[in-house]
């Protein structure tokens, strides 16, 4: 597939972003900003990734400064249960107890995106309803030892194994993945980045 848009900074060591950035053929650098991801006191998950996404773009477009001047490209993604925001499990423990909350339940993943150009920052958030089916004990036992969990918003990954577990989903299946591709085109044609 030809290109379609000029070649833009991923601030974002996520594979999934950058496989779905080749996808719709934007060409991209990657860039590894260092921001810390801690959530406030009380901070909403709606504003919570946009700052994160808001954050690692900005990051990236200092780190990018010296250089020539592109777009740059930040993202996250959590997954909220009722009030609780569910990020990257820290260990086995950790991630079966995710797998073991979601279970028969609907939860929303929330993806922030930043588009950082000389004119500023824009943030879109994309939010998503996803419908679990019940998980056993045992299939979340062995879902762990896929390593598919590790590293994942959620200790979960739509486009793996974790897809026998969902009856459903309501938004983006891109934007649970990491970008929503709806919107991203969307930013991308506002900025005129074509």
């Amino acid at each position: 597939m030809k290109k379609q848009f000029p070649e833009i900074y991923l601030a974002s060591r996520s594979p999934r972003r950058r496989e779905l950035l080749d996808q719709i053929g934007v060409c991209y650098k990657v860039v590894v900003p260092n921001v810390a991801e801690q959530r406030a006191p009380a901070e909403r998950p709606f504003d919570y990734v946009c700052r994160l996404a808001s954050s690692k773009a900005q990051a990236g477009w200092e780190v990018t400064h010296g250089g020539e001047k592109r777009p740059v490209l930040g993202a996250d993604t959590v997954v909220v249960l009722g009030d609780t925001v569910m990020e990257k499990p820290h260990d086995r423990e950790h991630g079966i107890a995710m797998l073991a909350a979601l279970s028969g339940r609907v939860h929303q993943v929330m993806t922030g995106m930043a588009l950082v150009t000389e004119e500023g920052c824009d943030c879109v958030v994309s939010v998503s309803r996803v419908h679990f089916r019940q998980v056993t004990r045992q299939e979340q036992i062995d879902y762990w030892a896929t390593g598919e969990p590790e590293g994942k918003a959620g200790g979960y990954a739509i486009q793996g194994f974790a897809a026998a577990f969902i009856e459903r989903i309501e938004g983006s299946y891109s934007g649970i993945m990491g970008l929503s591709l709806f919107e991203l085109t969307k930013m991308l044609a506002k900025k005129q980045i074509k």
